[in-house]
């Protein structure tokens, strides 16, 4: 797999902002002052689990500078730039512990949320450990809890968001598909898992883009960026499973923020 071409440089600005990660809740601005600060909230995906390179704020919530965030932040230089994203996060804790730097100087906020609230974790730990039965069963489970409680708790967020950061452009950032099926794993899961897992990303994504529109936020599709690049593929950007890194597993790598997600985020704006 290659490395992520994103020059050293990139990281090192991004270090060089990190004492403002979660900063304090933003005053009111004042008169004539541009919002073009940028906020980057959610959970792992957004916090570039797997992207190695961890910031050493906050450590549990593993926040790489190679996360597409981080490198959006060091190629634009916003007026700010608060990274509250973290590890595990599902919606409501999105919407309790990360909007502090939210405000109506807010310019930019990007967003990943969802995959924990829909029990993506236990999804993945039932079909690596299990297979077959136990995971379609798993992954029946989580379609329905994307489709009973998710929307609400999304619609819960993102009023929050446009509540404490009216001024903002919001982009919602949905998930990738994870295998290619038919591809050149020789062990692993069956076609028929991959295919339902894959499923079930896709109606994720549909949730996610149907309640972003409904709150008049962008959404970004990722999954024709990360197809051809999904796991089982000849140039994967996500991570299979990984028994020495477990938490890696099923995550973007760094080139899967910088050349899948980075770019549509910056064509999106």
């Amino acid at each position: 797999m290659r490395k992520s071409r994103i020059a050293p440089c990139a990281a090192a600005l991004v270090l060089a902002a990190a004492c403002t990660l979660a900063g304090p809740a933003a005053t009111a601005a004042a008169p004539g002052i541009a919002a073009t600060g940028y906020v980057a909230l959610g959970d792992s995906y957004s916090a570039g689990v797997g992207a190695g390179s961890y910031l050493t704020a906050a450590p549990r919530c593993l926040r790489s500078s190679l996360s597409f965030p981080a490198l959006w932040a060091a190629a634009h230089s916003p007026s700010s730039f608060g990274f509250t994203a973290c590890d595990g996060a599902r919606t409501g804790e999105v919407l309790k512990d990360q909007l502090g730097p939210l405000g109506p100087r807010t310019g930019l906020v990007t967003i990943t949320a969802g995959g924990r609230d829909a029990g993506f974790t236990s999804v993945m730990t039932a079909c690596a450990l299990g297979g077959g039965d136990r995971c379609r069963s798993a992954v029946a489970k989580a379609r329905a809890a994307t489709d009973k409680s998710l929307p609400g708790n999304l619609d819960r967020l993102y009023s929050a968001i446009r509540g404490k950061a009216p001024a903002a452009r919001v982009v919602v950032l949905g998930y990738p598909r994870l295998y290619q099926l038919h591809g050149d794993c020789s062990r692993g899961l069956r076609d028929t898992d991959r295919a339902a897992l894959n499923a079930a990303a896709d109606h994720l994504d549909q949730v996610l883009a149907a309640r972003a529109a409904a709150h008049g936020f962008t959404f970004v599709d990722v999954r024709r960026a990360f197809s051809g690049h999904e796991i089982c593929s000849p140039d994967p950007w996500l991570h299979s499973v990984d028994w020495l890194d477990l938490g890696a597993s099923y995550h973007p790598t760094a080139e899967g923020h910088a050349r899948g997600y980075l770019p549509l985020l910056s064509k999106a704006l």
